[in-house]
């Protein structure tokens, strides 16, 4: 019996060993999880272990509920690298990381802890969190890791979803791809900084849902996210952080938010009632919650048919596509805005608010300052109170307004610049209707009267601008073929008819004109079918000829790519020579990042994406186009950006294409812009990609910095831009070099890279400088970066002084003064 007692002993002492290193809640360094075996959260809500998803015969750690069945997982480490077979094994390392190895002892997985630690144990929390701590310290400001920290498809109960503005960690859910496998799917589900800060589900790049903006209270575009029995909520933002968080009132109930691999963000509860998961709610509950499903300036209804109406003051961009369901393309103003004169808003009540990324914010200004604010500044679109618990902080818009719903309860109220007759007119229809039916009868009288005054009017100054246009040459088009349109017969590219052009841009009024370069003025115009165009017209004082005409349609007509400008046609009739482009509504990159207000609009995601758009355009023209492209004159107002921000490279007028074998030209007659001409082509005349490559690390350091490198002056120094930072970058101190603007939004290791790379790409010699391959390729990896040279310290004025003083005169002659 003694022998029978000792064996039944030993088991018992061995059994109970084994049950303790897999029961428990914590492991160590001398522990070690295998497959089949688990570790449970200390009130048994939670388990971890190994596990194959839906049908899949693939093995991945994760975390899922304990007691639900069928197994309903929250958490995987493994997601994207998962285990063929059942020899997986989850340790803790000596130095504080949590790693997942395959039979061969091949690391799969690892947590990555940034520091090291003393005592190092894992431990999962009755939350759900998976943590790293150091010794028994349960302080989670102290933890050296946390599953939390690197959401899935999941949020749980006291999980983060934000950034912390201080480390850059973006907590984001991100779908599974299907039931069966867990790595990352098509969806993705997190704040979005650009600008007021949102909530977007994305597809991809492109947002297939936008909860909007917080506004103090709940997520502008879902109304339904109100106080309940069953969880309460917190948005923060501060200077180290901004997150939305969510936590139980009943700790019987289990809840989590899960993003479905059909990119669908729901809300599930659980009790031991029901005991299954029921649907609490959905973020997106019906058709309007499409992203932009009317397009710009278009309302949707989702009680009225057809669901999408124009804003007041707006008509359908294009009218039988309207007709036909089709609102993709949106709507268009009845009337032009006109600054100079005044404009007016019209207020909205009740709706989600548009689209907040190319808007700015300012907590402490009131509603009147607003719209003060806004009026002032005639890029501004609209604006609204950021906080609605006491009508607090100002928000701006600027740009096309999108993605706007209509609600029956907890909407919001924003107001809409419109033209001063427009806002006018809406402010009338709120008034009684008594008064209403008076000033109807008055106004229909004074409009009548005013249309027929106006149509008398207009026609004497259509017929009396047509005379002045006869003399100066614009309608000599009904001359006999050929006379007088030097130069269009060579070109293969669609020429538009004057008189479209002139209707487009209503006789080129000064009304219509975006702005002058050194070709000439710039036009909008909207074709007759609604399209919205951009038309450059050859100035007479312009020092461009029909060369460089020539030569910008010739270089642009057969490149096709997402980051240069669309060039649609061409126009040649006496001497009016007529560039007519896709039309970018939020104009050039130089007008947000060196300007104050506009640049918070531009955080920077928006510039590092408009970095590497630039990249890869310039990478086309020197690689991929049918020949190598020089463009020669690239800068900050030659970067048009379109309604997603998206970079689009323009104006080809100087640019200059290589054949064959050929990498590098000189010539007599330089032209560019100082300040972003490299040396070897301001002095010398010689240009090559090489150059281009100098233009681009200019406009880099631009818009990192947020200033112009022609004209940049310091307290401290007399050096130009790329001086100072060159001075920072070797004195460690880049991070002065940032643009205050962006600093809250800014991934140091992606700024101070971008920083290494402009200085990398206007080295003084060419050979020196990358390639845009190169280029790309940097911004893009993490691995170390070369050290850049000296770059050359040159300025314009500087070099002008030199000259003049030892009695040479420059050589530079510019052809466009710009």
């Amino acid at each position: 019996m003694d022998a029978l007692a000792t064996v039944v002993f030993i088991f018992s002492y061995v059994f109970s060993l084994l049950r303790i290193s897999t029961a428990v809640d914590t492991i160590t360094v001398n522990q070690h999880i295998r497959d089949g075996e688990t570790i449970t959260s200390a009130g048994g809500t939670f388990e971890l272990g190994f596990f194959s998803p839906g049908d899949s015969k693939n093995r991945y750690l994760g975390i899922w509920y304990k007691k639900v069945a069928p197994r309903t997982v929250v958490w995987v480490a493994n997601r994207e690298t998962p285990l063929t077979d059942s020899s997986g094994v989850l340790k803790v390392t000596q130095q504080g990381i949590l790693v997942v190895i395959n039979g061969t002892n091949r690391i799969l997985w690892n947590s990555n802890s940034s520091r090291s630690a003393q005592d190092p144990k894992a431990q999962l929390l009755e939350s759900g969190n998976l943590v790293m701590r150091d010794g028994n310290d349960g302080d989670p400001e102290n933890f050296l890791w946390q599953s939390f920290d690197y959401p899935c498809d999941t949020l749980l109960p006291e999980m983060k979803l934000g950034r912390n503005r201080v480390t850059g960690l973006d907590r984001y859910l991100s779908s599974w791809k299907s039931a069966d496998d867990p790595s990352k799917g098509n969806f993705t589900y997190g704040i979005d900084l650009s600008g007021f800060p949102q909530l977007l589900l994305r597809n991809g790049l492109p947002v297939e849902f936008r909860a909007g903006p917080w506004n103090g209270v709940r997520y502008s575009g879902i109304p339904q996210l109100t106080n309940n029995s069953v969880y309460t909520f917190n948005f923060v933002s501060n200077e180290k952080e901004i997150y939305f968080i969510y936590s139980l009132v009943n700790s019987s109930v289990m809840l989590r938010v899960v993003l479905s691999p059909d990119g669908y963000s729901r809300r599930f509860t659980w009790t031991d009632k029901t005991n299954e998961w029921t649907l609490f709610s959905t973020s997106q509950t019906d058709e309007c919650d499409n992203y932009a499903i009317c397009g710009i300036y278009g309302i949707c209804k989702i009680d009225e048919s057809p669901k999408c109406e124009c804003m007041e003051g707006f008509r359908p961009k294009f009218k039988s596509n309207w007709d036909m369901a089709d609102w993709s393309d949106g709507c268009v103003r009845s009337t032009p805005l006109d600054c100079q004169k005044g404009d007016g808003f019209v207020k909205y009540s009740g709706v989600k608010l548009p689209d907040t990324r190319n808007s700015w914010f300012d907590e402490k200004l009131n509603l009147k300052q607003c719209a003060s604010l806004c009026l002032s500044n005639c890029s501004c679109t609209a604006y609204a109170n950021s906080d609605i618990r006491g009508g607090s902080g100002c928000l701006l818009w600027f740009g096309d307004l999108i993605d706007i719903r209509d609600y029956t309860q907890n909407g919001q109220e924003f107001y809409a610049r419109m033209a001063a007759s427009e806002s006018e007119a809406s402010s009338s229809i709120n008034r009684s209707s008594k008064k209403k039916k008076k000033q109807v009868i008055v106004i229909s009288i004074s409009i009548i009267g005013i249309v027929f005054l106006s149509l008398v009017l207009i026609l004497y100054v259509l017929k009396k601008r047509k005379k002045q246009l006869k003399k100066k040459g614009y309608m000599d088009h009904k001359s006999k073929e050929g006379e007088n349109n030097e130069g269009q017969e060579h070109l293969d590219l669609p020429l538009f008819d004057l008189d479209t052009l002139l209707n487009a841009t209503n006789n080129f009024s000064s009304d219509n004109k975006l702005g002058e370069g050194g070709f000439g003025p710039v036009y909008k115009g909207i074709l007759q079918e609604g399209q919205e165009i951009a038309v450059k017209m050859m100035s007479k004082t312009s020092r461009q000829g029909l060369k460089e005409f020539k030569n910008e349609v010739e270089s642009i007509t057969e490149l096709q790519h997402r980051n240069l400008v669309k060039l649609l046609g061409c126009c040649i009739h006496g001497r009016e020579r007529l560039l007519i482009y896709e039309y970018m509504p939020n104009k050039s990159l130089d007008l947000y990042i060196f300007d104050h207000l506009r640049s918070k609009v531009l955080d920077w995601p928006k510039r590092f994406l408009i970095i590497n758009g630039i990249a890869r355009g310039l990478l086309y023209l020197h690689q991929d186009s049918r020949l190598r492209i020089i463009h020669r004159d690239l800068k900050a107002e030659n970067v048009l950006l379109d309604n997603e921000m998206t970079p689009k490279i323009s104006d080809f007028g100087i640019a200059r294409s290589f054949g064959g074998n050929e990498t590098e030209a000189n010539t007599t007659r330089v032209a560019g812009t100082l300040g972003y001409m490299s040396p070897e082509y301001a002095s010398e005349g010689l240009y090559s990609t090489k150059s281009d490559v100098f233009s681009f690390g200019v406009l880099l350091l631009e818009i990192v910095s947020g200033k112009r490198n022609r004209g940049f002056s310091h307290p401290d120094h007399d050096l130009n831009l790329l001086g100072h930072a060159w001075t920072l970058y070797i004195e460690g101190g880049s991070l002065e070099f940032i643009d205050t603007s962006i600093v809250n939004t800014c991934n140091l290791f992606e700024v101070l890279r971008s920083i290494n790379v402009g200085l990398l790409c206007v080295q003084r010699f060419p050979d020196d400088r990358p390639s845009m391959h190169s280029v790309i390729l940097m911004l893009g990896s993490e691995g170390a970066l070369p050290r850049p040279k000296e770059p050359c310290f040159f300025t314009d004025r500087n070099m002008m002084d030199a000259n003049s003083s030892s009695g040479i005169q420059p050589t530079i002659t510019l052809l466009e003064a710009r």
